[in-house]
């Protein structure tokens, strides 16, 4: 079968979804409360059903009342008992694959149930629309004349008392629909490669003389994989090496910092950009619009959602709204019940909302990862549009950045102490650092209130790291790779101390 017909039929194929999006894009609420109930009533009879009695819910006020809200330290005695073989504990049918992740709670290591239903009416039904998003915004894409470079974890799948662990991605990539494993590379072999240094260059070896038309993986980490392509081909920009790369699909971590390196990898005006908001918990929202930073959030795929204003987040006041209850413009961590057994569920994340309709997300940061020790509720958000602006101004790039808060001490104020490593760094870091403070006062009152004649906190200390240290950094503890990334903002110094330390 010729390309041209490939990529005409799949294009057809995907659209086709189109008309089931419209539907919840019409009535979210409704798909939303149904979804709820009809995960309620599949869960019934399952240890967690019996024990709230699920039988008697028949509504979202009785199941918010009912159920309690849970991070995983909470829930994680009972994914235990899973992973040890048990069935019909949060869900009815067989667990069978749980998704290991790490750094993000108190835990050394997370295991996310993954289930049947969550493998294909989630993650892979995400990646078709996607792809339909995609094609429904550029009629004249010739995505499927060519394949896709997808960077997933390394890491083999560990098996374990009748159950499997490993990277989402790896997990992905073993129950890989046959269409995808068709039109994507490096082979699985090269994908599920566990040493992530090898790897890279297997991929580079294996991708190079192929026809490359899109790209699929975390910022941070496709760069790595993308200069070594320039590298070993001797080429300037990613064109000359794949003349029919249309598009970059990406997520894990925030764009912004990377933004103007890959403009220089990917020098066409026509070249395109999609993010993805996707955990292992589940997949969450996609871009649906050319040229937009805001993501659709998705209502059909076995994840019911609520939301914690996050003025109210670890207070006595917690309590947590569904979506037609969601504001514009505030910020909340987001609450998931899913089909793969999650029952009101702390992902971490938080996220503000730029449309109502439909339901528009930006994400803006993790519950655990901002700074608030003087009241300034510094977020991601904050930091990242700031860098963004002080970058441009100075002619400065970013390749990766922490921050943590300097403790008061007897009478000397508190303070915000910043690690950057640059790949252009700025003639001036004075500068760079006097507009960077005024920036982030522009973008939050709080930190402008604590910051005013140096009331609270003095003015922030910044660190020019030397090159390599966070890549050195990951490499020593063994993150390399998937969805390891860097720490950007923290309420202790434990993270900054190490990094220091190494540099």
């Amino acid at each position: 079968m010729s390309n041209p017909l490939v990529n005409s039929i799949a294009s057809w194929f995907l659209k086709k979804r189109f008309h089931q999006i419209e539907l919840f894009l019409k009535y979210p609420n409704e798909v939303q409360n149904e979804l709820l109930l009809s995960l309620i009533d599949v869960a019934k009879d399952t240890y967690f059903g019996k024990q709230y009695d699920f039988a008697s819910i028949h509504n979202y006020r009785t199941f918010a009342e009912r159920i309690p809200i849970t991070n995983y330290e909470e829930c994680q005695h009972i994914i235990e008992r899973t992973r040890n073989g048990e069935n019909n504990i949060f869900w009815p049918t067989p667990i069978k694959w749980f998704a290991k992740s790490s750094g993000t709670t108190k835990s050394k290591s997370k295991f996310i149930p993954v289930s049947a239903e969550s493998l294909e009416d989630c993650h892979y039904a995400a990646s078709k629309d996607l792809l339909c998003m995609y094609l429904n915004n550029n009629e004249n894409s010739q995505l499927f004349t060519g394949k896709s470079l997808r960077l997933g974890g390394s890491k083999e799948l560990y098996k374990e008392n009748g159950t499997v662990f490993g990277d989402l991605s790896a997990i992905l990539i073993d129950n890989m629909p046959f269409w995808a494993e068709f039109s994507s590379t490096p082979s699985n072999k090269v994908s599920l490669m566990s040493d992530w240094e090898h790897k890279m260059q297997a991929i580079v070896d294996e991708t190079v003389l192929e026809n490359v038309t899109s790209l699929a993986g975390v910022p941070s980490w496709m760069l790595v994989l993308l200069n070594n392509v320039l590298v070993t081909t001797g080429k300037q920009n990613l064109f000359e090496v794949w003349p029919n790369l249309e598009v970059y699909f990406h997520g894990g971590v925030s764009f912004t910092p990377y933004a103007n390196q890959y403009k220089t990898l990917l020098p066409k005006k026509g070249f395109r950009y999609y993010e993805i908001y996707n955990a292992s918990e589940g997949f969450f929202a996609i871009q649906d619009q050319n040229n937009s930073n805001e993501l659709l959030l998705m209502l059909d795929y076995g994840i019911f959602y609520e939301f914690i204003p996050m003025e109210l987040y670890g207070t006595a006041e917690e309590k947590a709204i569904p979506l037609s209850e969601v504001e514009l413009h505030k910020n909340y961590a987001i609450i998931i019940t899913t089909n793969a057994g999650l029952w009101r569920y702390k992902v971490g994340d938080t996220v503000r909302f730029t449309s109502l309709n439909p339901y528009r997300i930006k994400i803006t940061g993790r519950t655990r990862s901002h700074i608030n020790v003087f009241g300034e509720e510094l977020i991601i958000e904050n930091a990242e549009q700031a860098l963004k602006k002080v970058c441009k101004l100075t002619k400065a790039e970013i390749v990766d950045y922490t921050a943590a808060p300097i403790f008061m001490e007897g009478k000397e104020k508190g303070g915000h102490e910043w690690l950057i490593e640059f790949k252009t760094p700025p003639e001036d870091i004075n500068y760079f650092n006097e507009l960077f403070d005024n920036a982030l006062k522009a973008l939050n009152s709080d930190y402008e209130a604590k910051r005013y004649n140096n009331i609270t906190l003095n003015k922030p200390i910044i660190h020019i790291a030397r090159e390599h240290l966070f890549y050195d950094w990951l490499k020593q503890n063994n993150k390399l790779g998937g969805q390891h990334k860097i720490s950007r903002l923290s309420n202790n110094r434990d993270y900054l101390e190490a990094l220091l330390h190494l540099d």
